[in-house]
């Protein structure tokens, strides 16, 4: 339809200049003495109009020629940015399909172009170290350290590339300097919360698993996981005297206090400095909230004194548990050695057979056959208490 009413409006235009041009008389004379030129008017206007497009022609003609370089160092820019954009998007595929060589050489083309350097320099990088080419990956980094539109992604790119390496210092200098530019995001958290963690820093690994608990970042098994990792080397420092133990357990939240695992380390390590009372507190409060028999175990190394009230609310207390728990062979054992340092034979004889007999642990068939060892020497039994100790010897061999 367009074309149809160009074609029409072309026939209209040349039939007006036809009938215009028929009943034109007009004419044009130039004048050079003793020179005379007569035209008539519509040969003068073709002239003209002819005489324009030359001129036109020639001066775009002009143009282009004093253009051409410009025009030539354009397409060749073109053809460059072209070539780098396609080695971006090879060396993003080749990373992702695990292809690093690939993924590398490709990031080289890329960063040909000024724009896509920095991006191409964390592509590299990443390939690098999958090849384990540290001085390369260093290099890469390296070419974009000043660049700051990219300061953010090229530390979390460093952090998690030396907690993959388990250089933990450095990356620790890297978030702390991700830190004083202001970036504290989950991801950053979560990467300066293993680099703590290889660091063996646990305080700090604790701050920051209580930051990504309040923002669902982490699993709750790998934060419960954590958590005991964390307390299990603080309270199992050997440095550490009674009041510096007391200190740290009261900085534990009340919820963690409560877990087994942790429960069972503490009470162990107020046992291990002569803090019995506080050790029986803490078992005490992690039973009652659920039972565990690593919590078990640490209640008879929190025995108290033979003879002593003490000890006997102990046994009194078991005595209920062991109601609750009749098939336990950990608190049978635990019921049998408080009342053997309480010299009640018979009830220590019953419990700690009765252990014997539940028990499927190695470790606590021996302990239990050394507490009947040293039951029947106390009673003056020498043969039974020297098979207890023999069988004891071979439970490691079972």
């Amino acid at each position: 339809m367009r074309l149809l009413l160009w074609l029409v409006a072309l026939m209209a235009a040349a039939i007006g200049i036809a009938v215009t041009a028929r009943f034109n008389p007009g004419n044009v004379v130039f004048f050079y003495p003793p020179h005379r030129i007569d035209l008539s008017l519509n040969l003068f206007v073709v002239l003209a109009v002819l005489l324009f497009l030359l001129v036109y022609g020639l001066v775009r003609a002009v143009r282009a020629t004093l253009g051409m370089p410009k025009q030539v160092a354009a397409y060749r820019f073109r053809k460059r940015e072209r070539e780098a954009n396609r080695g971006l998007r090879d060396a993003l595929k080749a990373l992702f399909e695990g292809r690093f060589g690939h993924a590398e050489k490709a990031a080289m083309r890329a960063a040909e172009l000024p724009e896509n350097a920095g991006l191409a320099a964390l592509i590299g990088a990443r390939a690098a170290h999958r090849m384990r080419e540290p001085a390369r990956r260093d290099a890469w980094l390296a070419g974009i350290a000043h660049d700051t539109n990219l300061k953010t992604a090229r530390l979390m790119t460093v952090t998690e590339l030396l907690v993959d390496e388990h250089k933990p210092e450095a990356a620790l200098e890297a978030v702390a300097e991700l830190n004083a530019s202001g970036q504290r995001h989950i991801h950053a958290l979560q990467w300066a919360m293993k680099a703590n963690q290889q660091a063996r820093n646990w305080p700090e690994v604790l701050r920051l698993v209580r930051t990504l608990d309040k923002r669902n970042a982490l699993h709750p098994a790998l934060s419960a996981r954590l958590r005991e990792m964390a307390y299990k080397s603080l309270l199992s420092e050997g440095g550490l005297d009674p009041e510096s133990i007391r200190r740290l357990w009261a900085g534990v939240p009340a919820a963690d206090r409560l877990q087994p695992a942790i429960a069972a380390r503490a009470a162990a390590a107020f046992n291990a400095r002569g803090l019995h009372d506080e050790a029986r507190l803490i078992v005490e409060d992690a039973l009652k909230a659920g039972w565990d028999e690593r919590v078990v175990r640490a209640y008879r190394d929190a025995a108290g004194p033979e003879g002593s009230p003490t000890l006997l609310a102990q046994i009194e207390k078991c005595e209920a548990w062991l109601r609750a728990h009749p098939n336990d062979a950990e608190l049978a054992l635990t019921l049998g050695s408080l009342c053997l340092r309480q010299k009640l034979w018979g009830k220590a004889q019953r419990y700690l057979e009765g252990a014997l007999s539940d028990a499927v642990d190695a470790a606590l068939v021996r302990e239990t056959h050394l507490k009947l060892a040293q039951l029947h020497e106390a009673l003056g039994q020498q043969e039974e208490a020297n098979r207890h100790y023999r069988l004891c010897a071979l439970a490691d061999l079972v």
